[in-house]
């Protein structure tokens, strides 16, 4: 009864973020050059930590899956989506951890066969029920290198929240995202 109550708590979270997201757009925009490409929700993040994230730092590892799409590129119609996964060893990492900043890089596969290397920094608040990351930065190689990046990462904050209360553990979380690329 708690585990499907909490499940449908998530999804309804995960909507409402959705919602907010659709309705007030991301927190900003690159800058004011030219739009290289946009892709907006149903685009998703799941974040998977194993062993499941406590009040306590322990070592582990954390696998993230990225699904881009719908995309919009004018400058390169036929790219439509695209995907970023990856797995890395993590120490010292606890539930309070998903409220630091952060510089994550990644790699961008799109379904053109093109890549994109972002270098970023990351933001993360609370904004009501939602965990809100923003990350901005910088492509810095492949397609549109050089290019200015906004991603935002909304998901539910219930798990995040009752784990830095001590009252839980994350084990993933599942968040709606958006992704601006914009030449400068």
């Amino acid at each position: 009864m708690i585990k499907s109550l909490r499940t449908f708590v998530a999804t309804l979270m995960t909507l409402v973020s959705a919602l907010a997201l659709l309705v007030l757009g991301p927190a900003g925009t690159a800058s004011a050059g030219v739009l290289d490409v946009t892709c907006i929700p149903p685009s998703s993040n799941t974040a998977t930590y194993n062993p499941p994230l406590t009040m306590t730092p322990q070592n582990g590892t954390l696998a993230v899956t990225a699904q881009y799409g719908p995309c919009v590129s004018l400058s390169n119609p036929a790219l439509t989506s695209g995907s970023s996964a990856g797995t890395t060893p993590v120490s010292g990492r606890s539930c309070f951890d998903l409220l630091q900043s952060g510089t994550p890089a990644f790699t961008i596969t799109w379904n053109t066969g093109q890549t994109s290397t972002v270098s970023a920094n990351r933001i993360s608040t609370i904004v009501g029920a939602a965990l809100v990351v923003t990350s901005t930065g910088t492509v810095t190689s492949g397609l549109f290198a050089g290019s200015a990046v906004v991603q935002v990462v909304t998901s539910p904050a219930a798990d995040v929240l009752l784990c830095t209360a001590g009252l839980g553990t994350v084990s993933s979380t599942y968040a709606l995202m958006t992704l601006e690329i914009t030449s400068l």
